[in-house]
């Protein structure tokens, strides 16, 4: 475990040194971030084929490390959550991020815990972090695009009564409404002033914000375009339907308060009872450690309390 360990605490610094050393020049990398933001989320420009003509959104600074990557499973699930929590990080740096809490993680844990698995399972915990902080991230972010998204949708039907064009409008909404839903406005309207036809400009906008309100609302605007109709009227009422979601969700935290202290509760007072009975007694809680049978016990009982957090998030996770 020592050898492995060593071993690839001294391919880190290695594998930093020649990131370094292999980056793209400022150039480049204008060039690189211009053809991303031309291609979008979508790529404009492809052929039959499924080939483009552009750049892809690069997921290493270096070419060789971002073909690898793009080999690597989940990727594409990962690049899209960094998106969604409105980060500029690349897939290779937040892997480079996981790696290193890993191996870190695994080897101080060494010190304090009497078995290597328990190790790796503390590295394996860390190197979890980086994408845990991400979904915390994109769920804040997702939030505040909810409790803005009435107001844009207001401020989009009376654009429209004031005779503005629906691209004239969303440009509105982008400047006017704050961040973070008025920069996904704001790259809908580049999307549409770059040629993107706006069935494809609002679906990288739902494919961005995941939200059943934002689903609602591109719903709202493609039929009317297909169908016809008073698009102000329609959007008046997608407002309306977005405020009562907003304040049903704010009684459904109130409601299941509860629940969530519970399972908090449930996740963290096993560790804590456990760090005070070790500093008071650790020969008390140091046969399940040595026992074959006490590193069952925790094996089990750790099983069990995710198990019981998975139940109790179902209970309260109440879709609406």
């Amino acid at each position: 475990m020592t050898v492995v360990l060593l071993f690839i605490l001294l391919l880190i610094p290695s594998f930093g040194v020649l990131l370094y050393f292999l980056k793209p020049t400022k150039t480049e990398a204008a060039v690189e971030q211009h053809l991303a933001t031309i291609e979008g989320s979508r790529e404009l420009g492809a052929n039959p084929d499924g080939t483009t003509i552009l750049r892809q959104d690069p997921l290493s600074s270096n070419p060789v490390l971002d073909n690898l990557i793009r080999r690597l499973p989940g990727v594409i699930g990962l690049a899209r959550l960094i998106k969604q929590a409105g980060q500029t990080w690349q897939v290779g740096t937040v892997l480079l991020a996981s790696l290193i809490a890993l191996v870190a993680g695994s080897w101080i844990a060494s010190f304090f815990t009497p078995t290597d698995v328990l190790s790796v399972l503390v590295g394996v915990v860390l190197a979890a972090s980086p994408i845990i902080y991400l979904v915390i991230l994109r769920e804040t972010r997702f939030r505040k695009c909810d409790a803005l998204l009435p107001e844009a949708v207001d401020l989009m039907a009376r654009g429209l009564r004031a005779g503005h064009a629906i691209p004239a409008v969303l440009e509105m909404v982008g400047k006017e409404i704050a961040e973070p839903l008025g920069g996904e406005f704001r790259a809908l309207a580049e999307e549409q002033t770059l040629g993107l036809p706006l069935r494809d400009a609002m679906l990288n906008l739902v494919e961005r914000v995941p939200r059943a309100d934002m689903r609602f609302l591109a719903t709202a605007i493609l039929l009317q375009k297909e169908t016809g109709g008073n698009l102000a009227q329609i959007l008046d009422k997608t407002a309306v339907l977005a405020r009562e979601r907003s304040r049903l969700r704010g009684q459904l935290m109130i409601y299941t308060a509860q629940g969530r202290i519970t399972g908090w509760i449930l996740c963290i007072a096993p560790f804590i009872m456990f760090g005070v009975i070790s500093m008071v007694n650790w020969n008390y809680e140091k046969v399940l450690f040595t026992d074959p049978t006490g590193l069952h016990i925790i094996y089990f009982g750790m099983a069990m309390m995710v198990i019981g957090i998975l139940v109790i998030r179902k209970i309260i996770d109440i879709k609406i």
